[in-house]
């Protein structure tokens, strides 16, 4: 993924159109409610103003449909850049229409605009080209820095590359460090953790990090699948039927690739997803009818940290729980923490990973979380990312 950077064409003076991922929480006031995703904006934004460039920033926010709706405006996001920045972020009123068009026109150097929500319009998700050759048509080069779009062909994205030239920002550039580099020249033993509810969501991933990996770890509800393709019950825990020979066919694929593939010993189980639900923990093969596994049991936890503590470079993807639920949380929050401890380089992959290492407050002590949770395991499935493909190669 040899891509040109921010750093590798002449900026001066230019006017540049930024794709940022400004897609964050907010309450029901409209209050951003985490403002990392603007934070990791602003290493791009401020070298774009030492070199006294007009910048125009354009993002999503949450799925407005193709329609203005007030309540995903990005005037908040404008509200927290202006602060950050200690500098004025001029709001537009559209993203293509003559608001957007004068003020783009007017920018002077060192000047920040920001347009709406560029899903206020249809045409952004179906990579319209009109649409992309409007948008494209306001500055004399692209920087994308929105990894967590990467995966997606839309105008924004991918469709303003075929008008501009167009560059990668740091926080691509720091993905693909990350994601590329530590991920297919790893220093060993390298590691990998993958949980979350379903295998069917990480069969690329697992086929390729079985390529790549000395051990795989297995967590969260996709063990269940794993277990059962094994032949036991395992009662009303989720469960893909209709993967079960996948599962095999995984398992044997670590045999043959010489991987440790590592599958709870134990899990915490329960009646229903309720805080104050009954629970117990049981051996792997020992699931009572009725009851359902919602989390790893202590012993897995011990297990998988002493594997842990011997890896170099560790791949993380998924929660080991439903960690949701403070009493099926100590699984992930464990694993958590003991990362968080070790000597080696720890890569997270994105989403739901991230929001249980911010709940076991260890975020901080991670070498790299991704800011992509689909882009980051598309991108080690091996998959081109249109946001990437369209990006000038060194």
């Amino acid at each position: 993924m040899n891509k040109k950077t921010i750093k590798d064409i002449d900026l001066k003076g230019k006017k540049v159109l930024v794709r940022c991922d400004f897609n964050v929480p907010m309450d029901e006031n409209q209050k951003i409610t985490d403002n990392k995703r603007i934070q990791g904006a602003l290493p791009t934004i401020k070298y774009l103003l030492e070199n006294n460039c007009a910048i125009i920033l354009c993002s999503h926010l949450g799925r407005p449909k193709g329609e203005f709706k007030e309540e995903y405006s990005l005037k908040p996001v404008a509200e927290e850049l202006s602060k950050l920045l200690e500098k004025e972020v001029i709001m537009a009123k559209d993203v293509i229409g003559e608001d957007a068009k004068e003020k783009a026109t007017k920018l002077q150097n060192g000047q920040i605009l920001l347009l709406e929500n560029v899903r206020f319009h249809k045409e952004e998700t179906e990579n319209d080209k009109e649409f992309a050759k409007q948008l494209a048509s306001l500055a004399e080069v692209y920087v994308n820095d929105a990894f967590g779009t990467t995966h997606r062909a839309h105008s924004s994205t991918a469709g303003v590359a075929e008008f501009l030239p167009a560059v990668a920002g740091f926080l691509i550039e720091k993905e693909l460090k990350f994601l590329g580099n530590s991920i297919e020249d790893p220093k060993r033993p390298f590691v990998a953790i993958l949980g979350g509810a379903k295998v069917s969501d990480k069969i690329g991933v697992i086929d390729s990090l079985l390529e790549k990996v000395d051990t795989l770890i297995i967590g969260g509800g996709m063990a269940y699948t794993f277990f059962k393709a094994q032949g036991y019950e395992v009662g009303n825990s989720i469960c893909e039927l209709d993967k079960l020979e996948l599962a095999k066919a995984l398992m044997k694929k670590a045999e043959e690739k010489h991987v440790k593939f590592m599958l709870p010993i134990d899990t915490k189980i329960g009646m229903a997803q309720k805080p104050e639900g009954e629970s117990k923990t049981v051996k792997y093969n020992e699931i009572p009818e009725n009851w359902e596994g919602f989390d790893i049991g202590e012993e897995t936890i011990k297990l998988f940290i002493e594997e842990l503590k011997k890896a170099k470079t560790v791949f993380w993807n998924g929660p080991l729980g439903l960690f949701e639920v403070d009493q099926f949380a100590e699984g992930t929050n464990e694993i958590a923490k003991a990362l968080a401890g070790i000597d080696c380089i720890t890569i997270v992959g994105g989403g739901d990973s991230s929001a249980a290492l911010k709940k076991a407050g260890v975020e901080d002590k991670m070498t790299h979380i991704s800011t992509g949770g689909g882009a980051s395991l598309e991108f080690l499935e091996g998959k081109e990312l249109p946001g990437i493909k369209c990006l000038l190669s060194n």
